[in-house]
């Protein structure tokens, strides 16, 4: 178990940690892929983590900069008809770290039109944590450590003392930058490819409550 009296906050990335949301995004970015990039084998597993102006910049700039506004518009017409079904026990241990007097906060990749996407399913959404901290609100993406960092500063708490929840290999990365201790959720990875870069891996909340 987490020896909740070394750590005061718990910061977790939104889908594939929140929200069981990486299959729909995989079939979604295959399809693009699919169309604009077929050669790129390693696309989909790279992307994972990134913001979308990440996303844009690495693999729609230059030659294909006049297919960024078509991606955009697709994505926003596929995130507008997603749903949005919680991890198995995720409701269950945010309220106990709540119970234990936790902050917490989201960390994610996601922008604000996505976010306001996740409000229309779950209005209480903003209201369950202490912090939200979306693609707007930092420079650098996922591998660097910026948006744990900025979570960390958000509710007012050292970033040695914060748990950080991810399931990619980019979030992993960042949250290990940012010197907290870090539980991956197989949601999205193996466990092998997960352990070199996390304190704990769990397959969903359920394992830890």
């Amino acid at each position: 178990m987490i020896d909740w009296t070394k750590y005061k906050a718990a910061l977790f990335d939104l889908d594939g940690v929140i929200f069981h949301t990486e299959p729909q995004y995989d079939h979604f970015w295959e399809g693009i892929c699919r169309d604009y990039c077929p050669d790129d084998t390693e696309m989909i597993r790279q992307m994972k983590g990134q913001t979308l102006t990440y996303i844009l910049n690495r693999w729609f700039s230059g030659e294909r900069a006049h297919l960024q506004a078509e991606i955009v518009r697709r994505l926003n017409d596929f995130e507008a008809q997603m749903h949005f079904d919680y991890v198995p026990g995720f409701e269950e241990y945010l309220a106990d770290l709540h119970g234990r007097g936790i902050r917490t906060a989201v960390v994610t990749s996601s922008n604000a039109p996505k976010l306001a996407q996740v409000c229309r399913c779950h209005p209480q959404f903003r209201a369950m944590f202490d912090a939200v901290v979306s693609a707007e609100d930092f420079q650098a993406s996922k591998p660097a450590p910026d948006s744990y960092l900025e979570g960390a500063r958000r509710v007012h708490v050292a970033p040695q003392a914060c748990v950080a929840y991810e399931d990619s290999i980019n979030g992993l990365k960042a949250a290990r930058a940012a010197g907290m201790y870090v539980v991956a959720l197989a949601t999205t990875l193996p466990t092998a490819e997960l352990k070199p870069l996390s304190d704990r891996q769990v397959a969903d909340f359920t394992a830890l409550l």
